[in-house]
């Protein structure tokens, strides 16, 4: 996917971009990301894919991690 936007303004360490065409939708966008030259006014693209094999290594893990919050838990209770 593939996202025009405006930059609009930057407030503080924020910028503001706005989704074209509409520009009704605004994005909160850290100012240091972004690309050399751009000002207020700027149109921006942005680049969006879902990264298959970073989703499955994050989701296994949260899945460890629950794992063993559920396992001191258990034990915890097994010493009661």
């Amino acid at each position: 996917m593939t996202l025009k936007v405006t930059l609009d303004r930057i407030e503080g360490d924020f910028a503001v971009l706005l989704i074209r065409p509409d520009e009704i939708h605004e994005i909160s966008w850290p100012s240091s990301y972004l690309p050399h030259g751009a000002r207020e006014g700027s149109i921006l693209t942005i680049h969006m894919d879902v990264d298959a094999q970073e989703t499955q290594a994050a989701d296994t893990r949260v899945r460890s991690l629950l794992e063993k919050l559920q396992d001191r838990q258990r034990h915890a209770q097994g010493l009661e």
